[in-house]
């Protein structure tokens, strides 16, 4: 556990210091919201339904592999999905951009990347995600819009939100930046539509379950093999993601021995990165593998992991989608 992971999950007494900054945070994050709340500022509309599936904290809680299972779902029920996204940490000079499977992850991002390998729809990205949203209607073909992300970007209007929380690290030790890894304060979940989370829910949760038990290898997508195969077997673990150890954790669950190598989130590989002095095998979460095809041999794996969600989420869903489309 780093510096900073101690003082949000862990007991290290520095975050006394920083209680005062992060009381001027919730401040000043509460007044916005409540800025666009009151109709001091009038979020911007588009002309069809948008979907925020965000979270409250720092870090990764499972939003993408739940925005990929929108679009599945949305499809199934006769939507025509696109998703925006802010293009995190693309260096694209001119905003926003259309995002194909075979954009430069650099350039627009690996999440927004990756979703347009996994979902197969319109996807844009930009900074100020209205603008992304009017491109997507500009140029697709669309009927209904999902925003990766977003929950705080109150300049655009939304129709419905979900928050996706971590349920293993929940919200740390319950404090707003920089003293915890809040965003806003956890009160902002009573105001959502849904509160999904990635593990075991509570009262008024919905519970989603993260699965990937088929490896795909990098280089060639079309060989695969079950995780299980390398039961018993070491591995190098590689996770540039939220919440490197639940990856790890996962790995380890279906047997496998595995040397970790976490890295910062959405980090800029290099061949250095994943070539190792050995043949034991690679294996990354589909956010690293979409920065590293260049530089990658049969050594290198890829594991995919897929939503699952109940039941009783799906029907909840579907009446909002009714109360939505009715107005």
């Amino acid at each position: 556990m780093n510096k900073i992971e101690n003082i949000w999950y862990g007991q290290s007494p520095w975050r006394y210091l920083l209680l005062p900054f992060s009381a001027l945070f919730c401040l000043l994050s509460t007044l916005k919201r409540w800025t666009y709340r009151l109709g001091l500022i009038k979020p911007q509309k588009v002309k069809v339904p948008v979907i925020v599936i965000g979270n409250i904290s720092v870090g990764g809680t499972g939003k993408t592999p739940l925005v990929a299972w929108m679009v599945d779902h949305l499809r199934s029920q006769g939507y025509k999905p696109a998703i925006i996204s802010r293009g995190y940490g693309g260096k694209a000079k001119k905003w926003p951009q259309q995002v194909r499977s075979d954009s430069d992850p650099q350039m627009v991002g690996d999440e927004t990347v990756l979703l347009a390998r996994r979902c197969g729809c319109p996807v844009a990205a930009a900074p100020q995600r209205i603008s992304a949203a009017r491109a997507l209607l500009k140029y697709a073909d669309c009927d209904i819009i999902i925003s990766d992300d977003g929950l705080q970007h109150y300049d655009m209007h939304r129709d419905l939100e979900i928050a996706v929380v971590d349920g293993v690290r929940r919200f740390g030790n319950g404090h707003c930046l920089p003293a915890g890894p809040l965003r806003e304060p956890v009160s902002r979940l009573n105001s959502v539509d849904m509160v999904v989370i990635n593990g075991v829910a509570g009262r008024n949760e919905f519970s989603m379950k993260l699965k990937g038990d088929q490896l795909t290898r990098i280089d060639k997508p079309h060989i695969v093999q079950p995780l299980k195969a390398l039961a018993g077997c070491r591995v190098h673990g590689v996770a540039g993601i939220g919440n490197p150890k639940r990856f790890f954790d996962q790995l380890r669950a279906s047997g496998l021995e595995v040397i970790e190598h976490p890295m910062p989130d959405h980090h800029p590989y290099d061949a250095s990165d994943i070539q190792f002095s050995d043949d034991l095998p690679v294996i990354m979460t589909e956010k690293d593998a979409v920065k590293c095809q260049g530089f990658v041999n049969e050594h290198h794996w890829v594991l995919p992991v897929s939503a699952e969600l109940d039941d009783v989420f799906v029907h909840r869903l579907n009446l909002l989608l009714k109360r939505i489309n009715n107005g």
